[in-house]
């Protein structure tokens, strides 16, 4: 069974946001998938699971099972582009938790279409702002699973230094903090934090973007935006808002790859990816059998 690690919305390796992608042949068991990305220990763990008309897309931090994930979908699709099970100028379905989501290729982007999650302004619930060391937000509100607070310069995002602990308890996903960038080569910056679902701080998030480039593209007067997440890893995001839809362009980079031992596989067996595009022999195996997994 494959495994690859990848960093995503990077051109860069050990930049942007690592991701574990597993090439299944088959359904595999939750626990055991939670179990590998336990040991991956990434922000997100994506599980390519091939169908008839496209793939199942399946993602895992290393405490639980997230329902959307940018960075992970974009290096599950350069996965499929690089060991050509995918053709390069096809487009691929991934079927997810968050309903289809697309990937195609675009002037050297990789380009997924995903929902957009646009936030409601509301007030902050208690706790928020003193977590993150904030005084006075020029904006604060809720999207599907994240509060978001906006502030007025890029310098504060940056500077945060937010209590992660008292950030877990807020009974969301994550929370996104915002600014309009200084540096020339963005539109906005944003940092993200997930305690709660074991992701102190995301290097880069897709999946925030889909709430970002919807505020950003209604204050900013234009649908095509750049944004840069400000982590210690960094990494840029190119978003399109389209209504109810939203365009996230990025690079990415295969930093490794390799199998999962015997040891490694469910103890009732799993199906083996097949080592063509659309077709090579699936194989039932397990620990201890001794067959070699397909390249």
């Amino acid at each position: 069974m494959r495994l690859f690690q990848v960093d995503a919305f990077t051109g860069d390796a050990f930049a942007g946001n690592p991701a574990a992608v597993c090439l299944l042949g088959g359904p595999a068991e939750p626990r055991w998938m939670q179990s590998v990305a336990g040991e991956m220990n990434l922000s997100e763990t994506a599980f390519v699971e091939p169908r008839p008309a496209g793939y199942g897309l399946r993602w895992f931090t290393p405490a639980a099972e997230v329902a959307l994930c940018g960075h992970a979908t974009l290096a599950s699709a350069h996965v499929l582009y690089q060991t050509g099970l995918a053709e390069p100028q096809q487009q691929v379905r991934f079927d997810s938790a968050s309903g289809p989501l697309t990937a195609r290729r675009d002037d050297g982007l990789i380009v997924l279409d995903f929902p957009a999650r646009p936030a409601a302004q509301a007030p902050p619930p208690p706790g928020l702002l003193a977590a993150l060391g904030v005084a006075s937000p020029v904006w604060t509100g809720l999207a599907k699973e994240d509060l978001m607070v906006v502030l007025g310069r890029e310098e504060e995002v940056t500077g945060l230094r937010p209590d992660i602990a008292a950030l877990a308890g807020l009974g969301t996903r994550g929370v996104i903090v915002t600014a309009p960038a200084l540096r020339p080569d963005a539109d906005f910056v944003s940092r993200f934090f997930a305690p709660a679902v074991g992701v102190p701080e995301d290097p880069v998030t897709g999946s925030a973007h889909c709430t970002l480039a919807p505020f950003w593209a209604q204050r900013l007067g234009r649908p095509a935006l750049t944004g840069y997440q400000v982590s210690a890893r960094g990494g840029t995001v190119r978003v399109r808002a389209a209504g109810e839809r939203v365009l996230l362009g990025g690079h990415a980079v295969t930093v490794f790859s390799g199998h999962l031992s015997d040891a490694a596989l469910p103890a009732d067996g799993v199906t083996l990816h097949p080592p063509g595009v659309g077709g090579g022999v699936e194989k039932t195996t397990g620990p201890g059998d001794g067959a070699d997994p397909p390249e």
